[in-house]
């Protein structure tokens, strides 16, 4: 077959897929040079991808999102029902509980797992059997975009793949990164304190195995084509199991160079743009999200030029929101948010306040000050948080994130709790939802869960804090209560999602401002990409009242503006906000 080859019309020439594949991996394995055995490599990826040799490029610069999409992220036993599967009882609550308003979920990992609830995966193939199985997936994501995690740095100590490695079997020989003494380790990035590497007996001697996480999450090996070729493998059943989003978990550290901090390095970049032109092909709205839990610009570096990740997440939201709600002043997240590039078309952020881990303080490295960061620590601790760290060259140790329940988190300010927490918890969510970008809502914020006591007791892990396991029956009971704070929260979210979806200004691509409205009152302008529509988001990030003079804002006097979320008519020169209320003002009315 000849070099050159065409889109399916034949009228304009394009570079066949093969030859992409082999540019990338060449650019991974061989300095560039596209090989015989990079061609090969490229011809295998594509037969595990049931990929033609000779497709097209997609079309670059496709939003593949708009206003209507919000996702939540849960495991697949958040909720629990006795006799029942957790993933069926998950389907059957969003079936009951999204409305329409919740198009998408994230179920964190629902392998057979040894560890780190799921994150240390024993078999990449399987549904972990006491959760479901394939079948339910599929039903998940034929009703949802369903997201699930790649777990691509690392996999499980008990995995068959580590058994084959100390064996020196397939599959699994030279699967796992390993390191000698003489290695210099160093400059290596850690999230964690326990010893990087773990010490284990294999066929041929004593053996020094990579643990970026821990000691039963051993780091892959991708010097190896074969675990690429596994990863691929991989990605193709999911495709095939209903998955439109790949979250990427943890890809920064995935390859290793001794002497580097084996952080972000050029073969990570190449090879999520590899994955990223493989998914893209197999199936046209697939998405690639990299968590990538770093300081900012190394996270924003994720985006490529528009032909590595679809999102990222957006990991400085979280800390610089809570801070800027306990604090009452929004300097520093202002300060972040008129840093931050319009993602191109094609790409968009994540935007999250809540997750299954914690508030990650690394992404406000360089953007909080020292001291404002240890006074979020102090004040999350004193609302019963936890601190988790990270270890650091020489033996010292840092704060890597906090672990709480959001609830509890904004229960209060710098200065102690009071009665303000669900006002000012709504409040974050309302910024986030007007913000440029996807939201993803994690479930124990959409249902109001306070900080689990108990579970972290049980465990001894800190995470767990934030990991409850509701009963169904109960949570049905709480949330048919209308006057249960479980049901105030879920029915405030659900009120903005549902208004969200309905503009067009707030579609993840649409433009985006920032205004300067003081220190307590934070804003920003969104507007509709065909011009037609306009919406000043503000809210009063403050304990007390706050006038917001509409000749701040810059209305456009011979249009009527309301604000979407309270119905009311913006007929006067200011605006009196209550303690953490938010205004969408709009040019055009809402039609509920």
């Amino acid at each position: 077959m000849p070099q050159a080859d065409f889109t399916a019309s034949g009228a304009i020439p394009v570079p066949g897929l093969l030859r992409r594949v082999a540019q990338l991996l060449a650019a991974v394995y061989t300095d560039g040079d596209i090989n015989d055995e990079m061609r090969d490599l490229a011809a295998e990826l594509l037969d595990i991808m049931r990929l033609q040799h000779w497709l097209p490029q997609p079309e670059a610069y496709l939003n593949h999102w708009d206003q209507r999409d919000a996702l939540m992220i849960a495991y697949a036993d958040s909720i629990v029902r006795d006799g029942e599967r957790p993933l069926k009882t998950l389907k059957r609550w969003l079936d009951n509980h999204a409305d329409g308003l919740l198009t998408g979920v994230h179920i964190l990992p629902f392998y057979p797992w040894s560890s780190d609830d799921g994150f240390a995966v024993v078999d990449y193939l399987k549904v972990n059997e006491p959760l479901g199985d394939w079948d339910d997936v599929l039903a998940i994501g034929a009703k949802y975009d369903l997201m699930a995690d790649l777990v691509i740095n690392h996999c499980s100590g008990s995995s068959e793949w580590f058994h084959n490695f100390l064996r020196d079997e397939e599959p699994g020989r030279d699967y796992f990164a390993t390191a000698s003494a003489d290695d210099d380790l160093s400059l290596v990035v850690r999230p964690r304190t326990s010893p990087l590497l773990r010490e284990v007996e294999a066929h041929d001697g004593t053996r020094q195995v990579w643990c970026t996480f821990s000691h039963d999450q051993i780091d892959l090996n991708f010097r190896n084509p074969e675990v690429l070729k596994r990863m691929v493998e991989i990605i193709r059943h999911y495709l095939d199991n209903g998955v439109r989003i790949f979250r990427l978990d943890a890809v920064a550290f995935l390859w290793k160079t001794p002497g580097t901090s084996c952080l972000n390095l050029r073969e990570t970049h190449e090879i999520v743009r590899l994955l990223r032109t493989l998914i893209e092909h197999a199936r046209g709205d697939a998405m690639i999200i990299t968590e990538t839990n770093i300081p900012n610009q190394e996270n924003l570096s994720y985006f490529g030029n528009s032909n590595e990740a679809h999102c990222i997440y957006n990991f400085s939201l979280p800390p610089l929101l809570v801070n800027t709600l306990v604090t009452g002043d929004c300097f520093y997240l202002k300060q972040w948010m008129m840093s931050m590039p319009p993602p191109q078309h094609g790409t968009a952020y994540f935007n999250f306040i809540a997750s299954h881990d914690g508030i990650g303080l690394r992404p406000a490295e360089g953007l909080l000050s020292d001291e404002e960061l240890q006074t979020l620590i102090n004040t999350m601790r004193r609302f019963g948080g936890q601190v988790s760290y990270r270890a650091l060259e020489g033996g010292k140790n840092k704060p890597y994130e906090i672990n709480i329940a959001l609830l509890d988190a904004l229960q209060g300010t710098v200065h102690g709790a009071d009665d303000l927490g669900i006002d000012r918890f709504v409040c974050a969510h309302n910024i986030m939802l007007g913000l440029e970008g996807i939201p993803g809502i994690y479930i124990h914020s959409l249902l109001g869960t306070h900080n689990d006591l108990e579970r972290l007791e049980v465990t001894g892990q800190k995470r767990a804090i934030n990991r409850r396991q509701w009963d169904a029956d109960e949570l049905a009971e709480l949330l048919a209560d209308t006057d249960s704070e479980n049901a105030q929260i879920f029915r405030r979210i659900m009120a903005l999602l549902a208004i969200r979806q309905r503009q067009a200004a707030f579609h993840p691509n649409a433009t985006q401002f920032t205004l300067h409205l003081g220190q307590a009152l934070f804003g920003f302008w969104r507007q509709s990409m065909d011009r037609r529509q306009s919406i000043f988001c503000v809210s009063n990030v403050s304990c007390e009242p706050k006038t917001l003079h509409l000749s701040d804002i810059n209305l456009i006097e011979a249009q009527q503006w309301s604000d979407l979320i309270s119905g009311k008519d913006c007929d006067t020169s200011s605006m009196l906000l209550a303690p953490y209320q938010t205004v969408w003002i709009s040019n055009l009315r809402d039609h509920r």
